[in-house]
């Protein structure tokens, strides 16, 4: 019961964000709204790094941040963009499909160095660490295209852009 609650969660998220990584509007990938904030491109890019965080939940029994960089450089492609989220969300199918209910309640452990940052089953890593985290950034992708007058497609029924045609 919890895989499937897992895969059908995570195939409609999945599903959800590459509907608004259609949108992304190559010339403004360097756009930000604020000088905090990240630019589009980087934003799109951290999506895809959270889906290959996913796939490394379950791969491998820990996932050690301080043998990653700390950024990859953004893409600037929205082609580039949706091949790798595609390549990646097809990674990430067969590794659900193959694992079982035993493997999802292992402990799964998120480390920079000796630092334990946290330590937790991997069905709870891929809900919080994995899906969550690509909702809120898919989130602000939805803000950054709202501000660029570019139609923002519906998430869990129709947007207004949606319900004007």
């Amino acid at each position: 019961m919890v895989k499937q609650l897992i895969v059908g969660d995570a195939m409609h998220e999945l599903a959800t964000t590459r509907r608004i990584l259609e949108r992304l509007p190559e010339e403004h990938m360097s756009w930000k709204p604020h000088e905090k904030s990240m630019t589009l491109g980087g934003l799109a890019t951290h999506l895809i790094n959270l889906l290959n965080w996913q796939i490394a939940i379950l791969q491998y029994a820990e996932f050690d941040l301080s043998t990653v960089p700390l950024r990859r450089e953004p893409l600037e492609k929205r082609a580039d963009v949706l091949a790798e989220f595609d390549a990646n969300v097809g990674k990430y199918e067969k590794l659900l499909a193959e694992c079982d209910e035993k493997t999802l309640g292992e402990e799964w452990t998120l480390r920079h160095g000796d630092h334990i940052i946290l330590r937790e089953p991997r069905a709870i890593a891929l809900r919080t660490f994995g899906l969550s985290h690509m909702v809120h950034h898919r989130a602000q992708l939805g803000v950054y295209l709202r501000l660029l007058d570019i139609p923002v497609p519906g998430m869990y029924g129709p947007s207004a852009d949606e319900e004007a045609q």
